[in-house]
């Protein structure tokens, strides 16, 4: 029975993430910007409610246990950029691998991919040189904290400001087919897509936090501890809805999109809510919260190298599933 309902909350995700990508599209299109400001921003920040939730219930609502509410927060919040960096970018390539093969190029705009990993690499760094932080030393944490967000505001800026030049050199949002409203008998203006955007966006919510609660009811079966679920078992869940839409785009060859959509997340949860784990969390380095920050570490870098010298290519991705295997196997044994 749990496992029928498991499997009920992913079909709400898979049919929310496709009403959500499609309105999504429509927006770029109507609003004339860049495939980067699109994928990196709007369905970034959009389809990363979920995860964002999960650690910020965990850290203020709390569980009855303030540690246990405290490890699900800090696990939640690190275990979400670990699995986009490896599980998500090398479940694309296996998207595209019958199509592509094993050596496919794989062509996302390079400077809004470089821009958002080199962002993302120097926040998730402060973020690990917090971790050897003592928490008396609570004025050098909130330090570290502000600048975390300040790097997430600036790249907001500077996102939005290159999708001008990004659109005249043909890197437009472009929709692949008609808003599903309209094929209702509902106009296309910009009223109906926000509609429909709210559709799918509240669809992947409930999905999500409805998937969340089956695997927490799992997991006493599997027997892990609060810390390993959140870093573990509860990403998968909330990041269903980038894997989900990225997969989309990738098979249709919006490789800008694709990409944009995880390394955008990548970003909002690499700088705003490690910021919140370092201000309110011990926020210390045991050995499964240091071996997940230092694998997506060379996750992100392993993907910012290869992109930068000759282009990246669907083998590429599977180098950083094998990392998430080689982590997954270190913190179980």
């Amino acid at each position: 029975m749990l496992f029928l309902e498991l499997l009920g909350y992913l079909v709400v995700i898979l049919v929310a993430a496709e009403i959500f990508v499609n309105a999504l599209e429509h927006l770029g299109e109507k609003l004339k910007i860049s495939e980067g400001v699109t994928g990196s921003l709007f369905a970034a920040v959009g389809t990363a409610m979920p995860e964002t939730m999960v650690p910020l219930l965990a850290i203020f609502a709390g569980t009855g246990n303030a540690q246990v509410g405290e490890e699900i927060g800090v696990g939640a919040i690190l275990g979400a950029p670990l699995m986009l960096s490896t599980l998500s970018v090398s479940l694309m390539a296996l998207a595209v691998l019958k199509r592509r093969g094993i050596q496919g190029h794989l062509t996302p705009e390079r400077t809004g991919l470089k821009r958002d990993l080199d962002f993302f690499l120097i926040a998730f760094s402060l973020a690990f040189v917090a971790l050897f932080i003592p928490h008396g030393e609570g004025w050098v944490r909130a330090a570290i904290a502000f600048v975390m967000v300040l790097i997430y505001f600036i790249y907001v800026m500077m996102t939005l400001r290159a999708s001008s030049k990004l659109v005249e050199d043909g890197h437009a949002t472009e929709a692949g087919s008609p808003m599903l409203l309209t094929r209702l008998g509902l106009p296309q203006n910009m009223l109906f897509i926000i509609v429909q955007l709210a559709m799918g966006l509240a669809l992947l919510v409930v999905g999500a936090k409805g998937f969340i609660h089956g695997v927490e009811a799992a997991a006493p079966i599997i027997g892990l501890s609060a810390l390993l679920l959140s870093l573990m078992i509860i990403p998968i869940a909330t990041e269903l809805p980038e894997k989900v839409n990225s997969i989309l785009w990738i098979r249709k060859r919006k490789d800008t999109l694709a990409f944009g959509n995880i390394t955008g997340a990548m970003v909002f949860q690499g700088t705003l809510l490690p910021a919140i784990g370092i201000s309110l969390t011990p926020w210390a380095p045991q050995m499964e919260v240091l071996l997940g920050v230092v694998v997506t570490l060379v996750a992100a870098f392993w993907l910012r190298w290869a992109a930068l010298n000759g282009g990246l290519r669907v083998w590429h991705l599977f180098v950083n599933g094998a990392l998430y295997v080689g982590y997954l196997t270190a913190v179980l044994i």
